[in-house]
């Protein structure tokens, strides 16, 4: 089975995944479509961290400059109290 055109399959003009393999080239594969990387690196579906509070990266504002200054109001003002 030989091809009749000279033009391109459209696999051949995918845009490519580009990520580090570890060899050190970046990856071939075409990107999963409305994605940037291919299914192995990513581009699967229910790839990539969950969001919220499920997320090891959730940010909860215990250590905000401003949560640190109120916390650090409160001691100063219960040190300042009358000993019972």
């Amino acid at each position: 089975m030989h091809r009749t055109t000279s033009k391109p399959h459209p696999l051949q003009l995918a845009k490519r995944c580009g990520a580090k393999t570890r060899s050190g080239k970046p990856c071939q594969s075409p990107v999963v479509r409305g994605r940037n990387r291919c299914r192995m690196h990513g581009g699967a579906h229910g790839s990539g961290a969950p969001p919220g509070e499920r997320n090891g990266n959730y940010r909860h504002g215990l250590y905000t400059a401003e949560a640190v200054a109120e916390r650090k109001a409160v001691r100063a003002w219960l040190r300042s109290m009358p000993k019972i």
